[in-house]
């Protein structure tokens, strides 16, 4: 029994073995790195002693053979390189060590008895060669070969032993003491290789334990990255992985591939959340991810990444051919998608979506930069293009500019002295009379000269000012009522922050209080988008208003997603028809018929209609045929300054407003 142990022992030294599959892979991998390097030593050495004997010996012998040898290593050599990055089993890696290990001992005999037939043709010189050659070549083997331990063992044996024999037997006592010097030093080697392979395999061994102790802890990591990076409702990348990703791609190299970030922002969400329920709301937003991943993974002409931002915002990330061609190919597919209809309740539901993206080559050379860039490219597609996709330009680049020094002038400026107001009355259309006017703002700055409301009013919202300034032209706005006739109203518009904070609530009620008008006089004007942010704050705000007495109004009616939604839940008062359905009135009858419908939904509920943009006389007698109630327009008087207003009112007295 311990002479058969030994036996297998020793045969194992001689096979490859087969019982630890990420030791044949190791080797393999290994391997192919290293014996590109073997059969190149091997020709190069081989072609150089072919030199030498071709004086010598027979062309076949010394020329013809060899150069066969070396094909053979060169072919090897070339189907070896091509190996060294292609995946392989652990079947397949020992099926070609065992053949690579058969044809290394077919190579090395051959190559062996090559080197023996030559020696003898040669002159002292030459035969030192050979000898060079045999000892030189099977050191280069052992190294090249220590991966593959039985292999090594083969061929120093195969090429050592005859060349010794050789050697000693039939050379000379030179050519002798050479083949003892090799034997001794391959033995060296030998021993060396053995510690080496040994080493190899515990380290196979040992990170293959390594390995299994953390799998357990490796599981709860990808858990936690999971959960960390993952949004929990859609199962899409969230909004950290997001900017970790731009940050990844945009720092591999700043003036590198094309790269594009974009922010996709729904219209109309909001309203199937209020009307349907927050379930019946995160059921669309599932669908939404699920659209526009969809989108993206069968989208071919770039790679692009969708995440999900909060609410209903979601982020783009486009690297490799992120043209302007190609990502308004895939902005455009992307608000196909969205606009298809969604199953809600027992009906559907209809939503859009609005994308601004920016390009690495047209912003900022940061990641925040670029992102800040898209995020304006939004901004921009929500006021002037709703539903359709904007790309940040240089011409967005100079209103950023201009914008922050709008900014810059808008907090340092003495609100008090340089906000105004203009205003605007606002009529009864069966007999002209003056119901009431709306204040208007302006702002005459002293660096920037006149600057719009359309200007201003979001730069103070976005900066925190609205506030301050909501206080002074309420302030400025009731100051001018008092002085008018008490059968005259006022009407004046407020912010998201005035009616979706508890604070903005606060001070309208504090100002009401303390302005000295009858607050039924005060009709305060609300937007669809301005009640968006907290639309049960907005409804907060107004029962408290209209609890002091306070009318409400909602202007530009028409223009958003969901208008009905808001009639039907507002304690509202009055409805301001938009001018957009105005303009074509006289002309259109497709127009006129929706503005009937609006003045007749408004009376059946019993609420004021006002129109919007009256210009023209014609334009008045068909809304007043319409049932509309009321107006306002360039027809009837544009804005006027505070101290014109009494004399607006003398002159109107007993005469009807713009007609006859």
């Amino acid at each position: 029994m311990q002479s058969r142990t030994g036996f297998d022992r020793l045969l194992a030294l001689f096979t490859v073995p087969d019982d630890d599959p990420d030791l044949s892979l190791a080797q393999f991998r290994a391997f192919s790195k290293q014996i590109p390097l073997l059969y190149a030593i091997l020709v190069i050495n081989t072609l150089a002693v072919s030199y030498t004997f071709s004086a010598f010996a027979p062309p076949m012998l010394s020329v013809g053979l060899p150069v066969l040898l070396s094909a053979v290593c060169a072919l090897r050599c070339v189907w070896w390189y091509r190996q060294r990055d292609v995946p392989v089993a652990a079947a397949e890696a020992i099926r070609q060590l065992r053949r690579t290990q058969r044809l290394a001992f077919l190579l090395a005999a051959g190559f062996t008895a090559w080197g023996l037939a030559l020696y003898p043709y040669g002159d002292a010189y030459a035969r030192g060669h050979v000898s060079f050659y045999m000892s030189i070549t099977v050191i280069g083997c052992i190294l090249c070969l220590m991966h593959l331990r039985s292999a090594a063992i083969v061929v120093t044996l195969v090429v050592l032993t005859p060349y010794s024999i050789f050697l000693l037997y039939g050379g000379e006592p030179t050519q002798g003491a050479i083949a003892v010097n090799v034997v001794l030093v391959a033995a060296a080697m030998m021993r060396i290789l053995f510690v080496n392979y040994r080493d190899f395999a515990d380290l196979i061994v040992s990170r293959r334990e390594l390995v299994a102790e953390q799998s357990a802890t490796r599981a709860l990591s990808d858990e936690n990255f999971r959960i960390a990076n993952l949004d929990a409702l859609t199962d899409l990348p969230n909004r950290r992985r997001f900017f970790k990703d731009v940050d990844t791609v945009f720092g591999r190299d700043p003036d590198g591939p094309p790269l594009a970030v974009g922010i996709i922002d729904l219209d109309g969400f909001k309203p199937i959340n209020d009307t349907f329920g927050h379930t019946t709301g995160d059921r669309v937003l599932t669908e939404v991810a699920g659209r526009l991943a969809a989108v993206c993974e069968g989208f071919r002409a770039a790679d692009a990444t969708v995440y999900r931002l909060g609410g209903d915002e979601f982020g783009l990330l486009v690297t490799g051919r992120a043209d302007r061609d190609t990502l308004e190919t895939l902005c455009r597919t992307i608000v196909e998608a969205v606009r298809r209809p969604y199953p809600v309740a027992t009906t559907q539901a209809m939503i859009g979506c609005s994308i601004g993206y920016a390009l690495r080559a047209k912003c900022r050379a940061t990641a925040l930069g670029l992102y800040e860039c898209a995020d304006y490219a939004l901004y921009h597609a929500k006021r002037h293009h709703r539903g359709a996709a904007v790309q940040f330009t240089d011409e967005h680049e100079a209103q950023i500019r201009a914008q922050s020094l709008l900014e810059q002038t808008l907090q340092a400026a003495e609100l008090c002295k340089e906000l105004t107001l203009v205003f605007q009355p606002i009529v009864h259309l069966d007999d002209g009379r003056v119901a009431a006017f709306e204040a208007l703002a302006r702002w005459s700055s002293p660096v920037l000269g006149a600057v719009s409301p359309g200007s201003f009013i979001p730069v103070a919202e976005r900066i925190g000012l609205i506030g301050t300034i909501t206080r002074v032209l309420l302030g400025k706005a009731l100051e001018a009522a008092r002085g008018w006739p008490e059968e005259i109203g006022l009407s004046f518009n407020l912010s998201t922050h005035d009616i979706c904070t508890a604070e903005g609530a606060l001070r309208l009620v504090a100002l009401v209080r303390e302005g000295g008008v009858a607050p039924s006089r005060i009709a305060f004007e609300i937007t669809e988008t301005s009640v968006a942010t907290d639309f049960d704050q907005a409804q907060r705000t107004m029962e408290m208003l209209k609890a002091l007495g306070c009318k409400i109004s909602l202007d530009d009616f028409g223009t958003g997603y969901s208008s009905l939604t808001y009639v039907h839940r507002f304690p509202l008062d009055c409805i301001k028809i938009d001018r957009s359905f105005v303009a074509d009135v006289e002309d259109n009858a497709l127009a006129r018929q929706l503005v009937g419908s609006l003045a007749g939904m408004t009376a059946d509920l019993g609420l004021t209609s006002v129109v919007e943009g009256v210009e023209t006389d014609a334009q008045r007698r068909i809304l007043a045929g319409l049932g509309c109630d009321m107006a306002q327009g360039y027809l009837f008087a544009r804005p006027m300054p505070a101290e014109a207003v009494a004399a607006f009112l003398g002159g109107s007295r007993g005469t009807a407003v713009g007609g006859s």
